[in-house]
């Protein structure tokens, strides 16, 4: 199985099994909270019977025990008539139960309920709960309104503060791994390739120093053999000088994007199948930073995609466009078998090829060359099984800078 494959298969297996923990939290937590509802309803239908039971007992120690009973296990509630009037409240806020009246006839203070306060706790207990009816006499009745309590809303909300906490938690400690990981793995990539450039620095010295002996010795200046040589020669050092350019900020010069991607493709398509046909196209005075060496590689990894892609012959087409956000867009456009949407982003990741005997680097380092070398972008922009695909380079326009 592909590398990149399977731990994106172990991050859903730990997303699924975190989803059963929060599901299971959440479901024991839902069983709670009912449990304790139906306590609460049983203490407020006691506590409304109580009431009740006062209009048809005349036993005043009956009464008074049954008044500390309904004491004890009251809930927030409300009891009015018929017509919506209030009659009682229980375990609401006492600093707002009774507003003061003036003197009445009796030279005592008359007390009224906040109208305002206790309108808007009965119609959020309306809203929470059915009515308790409890009939007074034959033809009267009253109906006593609760909420829950407050330990009961605690327990409620509970669940999903704590697995916010949690998820919070999860985030940053997933945040902190994955830039520490990067990090090593930044490192170690540009140990590797400056390990490379170096090793690579004395051969082809030695190289060089050999064409020039065999030039001399064999008067060979004009020879077509010497000469490529040499140019495969020269194609080493790039190469070399590409590794060491790594894990430094290379230095970005201002050039015409059209001239750079046409100098490149020039020598790239005479090394290559001659079934296949390459067309550059576009505005030509656009200007950006760019590094050749490095931007050239850029190319090479797209091209070389593009070529792997195409079963036999086809077409590879560059253009340069102007964004609405004026920025250089370079589209890169194959006729080949395409990516399903599926792998748009997958694809620049390190380790993802289609290749028996690809490494998966080729679309991970033109990534890294583009974003983090030009200040740019590159992505999938278009992709369609059968018929080819399209890759978008955005780089900052310096046409006019």
């Amino acid at each position: 199985m592909n590398p990149y494959e399977n731990k994106r298969r172990w991050k859903y297996l730990l997303l699924a099994f975190a989803v059963v923990i929060a599901s299971g939290s959440l479901l024991y937590t839902s069983f709670l909270v009912r449990g304790i509802a139906r306590s609460e309803r049983t203490r407020a239908e006691v506590w409304a019977m109580s009431i009740r039971q006062q209009f048809y007992s005349d036993d005043n120690d009956f009464i008074k025990f049954v008044t500390d009973v309904r004491d004890s296990l009251v809930v927030p509630a409300i009891v009015v008539d018929e017509i919506g009037d209030i009659k009682f409240v229980r375990g609401l806020d006492t600093n707002r139960t009774y507003l003061q009246d003036p003197v009445n006839q009796a030279g005592k203070k008359k007390k009224k309920f906040d109208p305002t306060y206790f309108r808007a706790q009965l119609e959020y207990m309306k809203s929470q709960h059915e009515p308790i009816k409890i009939n007074i006499f034959s033809n009267e009745y009253w109906l006593v309104y609760y909420q829950d309590s407050a330990l009961l809303t605690q327990l409620k909300v509970f669940p999903y503060i704590q697995l916010t906490v949690i998820a919070i938690f999860l985030l940053v400690a997933y945040t902190a791994f994955n830039s520490s990981r990067k990090s090593e793995q930044n490192q170690v990539w540009v140990g590797l390739a400056k390990e490379t450039a170096h090793q690579l620095g004395t051969p082809i010295s030695s190289l060089m120093a050999w064409i020039e002996l065999m030039k001399d010795k064999f008067s060979a200046e004009d020879d077509p053999l010497i000469a490529e040589m040499e140019n495969d020669v020269k194609r080493l050092e790039i190469v070399a000088d590409r590794f060491s350019k790594i894990g430094s900020k290379p230095i970005l010069d201002v050039h015409f994007v059209y001239d750079v991607i046409t100098e490149y493709v020039n020598y790239f398509k005479v090394r290559v199948s001659n079934k296949i046909s390459f067309e550059v196209k576009g505005d030509q005075s656009l200007k950006a930073g760019i590094n050749v060496p490095l931007f050239d590689w850029v190319l090479e990894n797209l091209m070389k995609n593009a070529i792997n892609a195409i079963d036999n012959t086809g077409n590879i087409t560059l253009e340069i466009s102007l964004t609405a956000k004026k920025q250089i867009a370079i589209d890169v456009t194959d006729t080949g078998k395409g990516i399903p949407k599926s792998k748009f982003l997958t694809v620049f990741q390190p380790g993802y090829t289609t290749r028996k005997r690809g490494w998966g680097l080729g679309l991970s380092l033109t990534k890294r060359m583009v974003e983090s070398y030009h200040d740019g972008r590159i992505y999938v922009k278009d992709s369609e099984l059968g018929k080819g695909t399209t890759f978008r380079i955005i780089l900052n326009n310096r046409t006019n800078g």
